[in-house]
């Protein structure tokens, strides 16, 4: 296999690995500012604020860390917020359809969009958000 091959494989095996590292983290910025911030406000806004918190890691981490980018863009931002929005949409939708076609399978219907936004998320951010 040509060196240049193998240094891809490598560079997108290294930005999965931080990719589910720093959803994680932004998961857990999420839950934590979420159960602080409940006890002194009504659940929807504190979820609101708590998803915004979440996904402000996520794009420091992913920018800075999985992507390694350097550089500010303003454009980069906006395409972060489109495609956030984007995969949530989708999350919700492939949701609602599962559990059409497999309705007392909630944990399974979760993990199904989870993981589909997941990897719409890291392909739009790695090949539109981030792109080299």
């Amino acid at each position: 296999m040509e060196p240049a091959i193998i240094q891809v494989k490598h560079n997108v095996h290294k930005q999965i690995k931080r990719f589910l590292v720093t959803g994680i983290s932004a998961v857990a910025i999420d839950t934590l500012v979420y159960f602080l911030l409940v006890q002194f406000y009504f659940a929807s806004l504190s979820k609101v604020i708590s998803f915004i918190c979440g996904t402000f890691v996520a794009y420091l981490l992913n920018k800075f860390w999985t992507f390694e980018k350097k550089s500010y863009s303003l454009n980069e931002v906006f395409k972060f917020i489109i495609l956030y929005t984007s995969t949530l949409g989708v999350n919700v939708s492939i949701n609602a359809l599962c559990l059409i076609h497999i309705s007392s399978a909630k944990p399974i219907a979760f993990v199904i969009a989870t993981g589909a936004s997941t990897v719409l998320n890291f392909v739009g951010q790695k090949w539109w958000v981030f792109k080299e």
